[in-house]
């Protein structure tokens, strides 16, 4: 599973990127889940406000890409809210080489609790 490594830093620096970026006190609770296939990436903050959906953002904006490269390189990812009022962003990254360069047709979705996969919701 080394190969996830820089996939992993990646969705980690997005995901709480977001949270300093969006969330007004800017705290979150980060985990790493290491699972059979590879790795499960979760940050969960207080704050209700969902992420915007990746293709909602301005060709010219400094910022909103995060999410579009989250989609690009998890095999998964989805938002969810907590039952405190908050919401959980995760994502899956996977050690299958298969899904790592299939290239399928990406599906991306903001409902209240929705999944992305790399071969659809």
């Amino acid at each position: 599973m080394e190969h996830l490594t820089e996939a992993a830093e990646l969705a980690a620096t997005e995901l709480t990127t977001n949270v300093f970026r969006h969330v007004p006190d800017r705290r979150c609770t980060f985990l790493l889940r290491k699972q059979r296939n590879g790795v499960r990436l979760e940050v969960t903050d207080a704050y209700a406000q969902l992420p915007a959906k990746p293709a909602e953002s301005p060709p010219d904006a400094e910022g909103g890409r995060g999410l579009l490269l989250l989609t690009a390189m998890a095999d998964k990812w989805g938002v969810k809210p907590t039952p405190t009022g908050g919401k959980r962003v995760w994502c899956e990254l996977t050690a299958d080489q298969e899904n790592q360069t299939s290239g399928s047709k990406v599906t991306v979705t903001s409902s209240p609790s929705c999944a992305t996969t790399r071969s659809g919701c």
